[in-house]
């Protein structure tokens, strides 16, 4: 038989041909990776994140009274503490003070700042006005009255001369500033003027003009600071007559204060006042100490044109705390373009000598045209044009 059943047990078997091992070097080789890949997954869902949570911290409202912590008695009354400070406060060395009455008196010192946490600077207030926004009044400096929305210092203490001037470089250079006035007497004189002065000339506008709100938001749009004009009665008065609501010396106080806002409900957005005329009116200190008391509490300064050598402006201002100003030169006596333009040089002249000039003139088209010329020219000898609110005499910027 030639099969192995027949075969002697044990005896004349073939050798069976050999298996491979089970385990073979690459079979675990492979279970080793598995498992290394398990490994690391596993692993990554259950690392921390490396996001820390972050944690609530109660920090105390300035704005509000410290509470009396639980160790204050009234033994403490008096006794400054130092609080500890982070953030903002790093920079600050705080001392809260308990009072015999149980309130907390927080003072704030400089000191050095470790680095850590934002700073807050508080800016404090600007003068000017937006430009953007120049066209419109600050409503907080206005108020009603019967004889229309008058100008007034603000609850915080801002004043339209300074809410409305035209911003400047701040330096000490020489500085001069003009002033354009009769404004709104002559419609085309005052849109010659608009079209061709440059911005940092001042423009004043009379009060018993016409439009005056249209061509005011025409100037402050293109970046004029502004007065307003207010007539006062002069020595011929009335063969020269400056027009409706003249303040008069017989008048009494109640009659020419109701006559000045009168003259100062016409416009809004002006730094101040000047008179038009009123060389009898500004000599006499009875007549004119209400006025200026008036003017001075509103926020407004006052220009002097300097035409009448016994004006009793200055004095009275430097008295009562008005801000207040003269000009230096009536600069277009005569209308012929040499004359003014030699004044000009006249005027720059008192500028380089005393540091500024303020001069004024009237819209007459030479005026204006001299006056543009001029300045485009003396801009390149290093004159600085500003806002008359920048040269007047004011004891809150001194």
């Amino acid at each position: 038989m030639g099969t192995d059943l027949n075969a002697p047990l044990g005896q004349n078997r073939k050798t069976p041909k050999s298996q491979k091992p089970v385990f073979s070097f690459g079979r675990i080789l492979l279970g080793i990776c598995v498992v290394a890949l398990i490994g690391v997954s596993a692993w990554s869902m259950l690392r921390p994140s490396g996001l820390i949570e972050p944690k609530l911290e109660v920090v105390a409202d300035a704005t509000q009274p410290a509470e009396k912590p639980a160790g204050d008695t009234q033994a403490d009354a008096g006794k400054p503490k130092t609080p500890q400070t982070s953030g903002a406060l790093s920079g600050a060395h705080v001392e809260e003070t308990l009072t015999d009455s149980g309130s907390i008196v927080t003072k704030f010192s400089p000191k050095q700042r470790d680095g850590k946490g934002p700073a807050f600077i508080e800016v404090g207030r600007t003068r000017g006005q937006d430009p953007r926004m120049a066209t419109f009044p600050n409503d907080a400096l206005l108020e009603d009255t019967p004889e229309g929305r008058l100008p007034v210092t603000g609850p915080d203490g801002l004043r339209p001369m300074d809410q409305y001037a035209r911003p400047w470089s701040g330096a000490r250079g020489i500085r001069i500033a003009l002033v354009v006035g009769g404004l709104g007497l002559s419609q085309t004189g005052t849109q010659n003027a608009l079209r061709v002065l440059p911005p940092e000339i001042t423009m004043a506008f009379a009060a018993s003009g016409n439009s005056l709100q249209r061509w005011m938001q025409e100037a402050r749009r293109n970046g004029h600071e502004i007065l307003l004009q207010v007539p006062f009665e002069p020595f011929d008065y009335p063969d020269n007559n400056p027009g409706p609501h003249t303040l008069r010396v017989d008048a009494g106080a109640k009659k020419n204060l109701t006559e000045l806002r009168a003259s100062l409900a016409q416009i809004t957005n002006y730094t101040g006042i000047m008179n038009f005329l009123g060389g009898r009116f500004l000599s006499n200190a009875d007549a004119l100490e209400p006025v200026m008391r008036d003017i001075g509490r509103r926020g407004l300064l006052f220009l002097d044109d300097g035409t009448s050598a016994q004006s009793l402006t200055g004095t009275l201002a430097d008295t009562i705390g008005v801000p207040h100003g003269f000009a230096d030169m009536v600069v277009d006596g005569e209308l012929d373009r040499t004359v003014i333009l030699k004044k000009l040089d006249e005027l720059e002249r008192i500028a380089r000598r005393n540091g500024s000039a303020i001069g004024v003139a009237s819209a007459f088209d030479e005026s204006v045209a001299a006056i543009a010329e001029w300045a485009d020219e003396a801009g390149t000898r290093g004159i600085e044009f500003v806002g008359v609110s920048a040269l007047v005499k004011d004891s809150q910027q001194q």
